[in-house]
C-alpha cells in the first residue's frame, strides 16, 4: 500500500506542477454554466478551474473544484465535485458524489457511485464501484470489476494485480 501511495504522490505532483502536461493552456476558468465561462470549452485549463453549477473544458491540469465538472479530454491532479465527467481518463485523485470516468486511470476514485469505462490503476473506494478492468483495490458496499479480478462482483472489497 505504500508503494501504491508514493506512485500515487509522484504522479499527482509530476501532473500538477508540469506546465506542458497538456500542451498550452490557460491559467484559470471560472465557470457559472457552460457556455457561459471566461475560458470556451475547446481549450485547455492548466491551473485552477471553479464551476458554480457546470464547467467543461478540453483538459484540466491542476486544481477542479465544482457541482458539475466535465473534462472532455484528460483531468490530471485533483477533482472535487457534485458530478465528475471525465472522458480521457484521470491522474490523481477524483473525488465527488458521483464519478464517471472512461479511458485509462491511475490514481484515487472517492465518492458514493464510482463508475469507470476503461483500465483503473489504484484505488477506488465508494459505496458503488465499477471499473471495466483494474490494477489495483476496490473498497465498498458493492464491488464490480467487468473482466478480470478477484470475483466480478463482490461485497466489501474486490481486487486485480496484473
Amino acid at each position: 500500500m505504500k508503494k501504491l501511495t508514493s506512485y500515487f504522490l509522484t504522479a499527482l505532483l509530476l501532473t500538477v506542477f508540469s506546465s506542458k502536461s497538456f500542451g498550452q493552456g490557460e491559467p484559470i476558468q471560472l465557470s457559472f454554466v457552460n457556455p457561459i465561462q471566461i475560458v470556451h470549452e475547446s481549450k485547455s485549463i492548466n491551473g485552477l478551474r471553479f464551476n458554480l453549477l457546470y464547467g467543461k473544458n478540453k483538459n484540466v491540469t491542476g486544481l477542479d473544484l465544482g457541482l458539475v465538472n466535465q473534462t472532455t479530454g484528460k483531468q490530471a491532479g485533483v477533482q472535487w465535485g457534485g458530478v465528475n465527467l471525465t472522458d480521457g481518463g484521470f491522474t490523481g485523485w477524483q473525488s465527488g458524489f458521483v464519478n464517471i470516468s472512461k479511458g485509462s486511470s491511475l490514481g484515487l476514485q472517492t465518492g458514493t457511485v464510482n463508475y469507470h469505462q476503461g483500465h483503473f490503476s489504484g484505488l477506488q473506494f465508494s459505496i458503488v464501484n465499477y471499473s471495466a478492468t483494474l490494477n489495483g483495490l476496490q473498497l465498498g458496499l458493492i464491488n464490480i470489476i467487468g473482466k478480470g479480478g478477484f470475483l466480478p462482483i463482490f461485497p466489501l472489497f474486490n481486487f486485480d494485480f496484473d
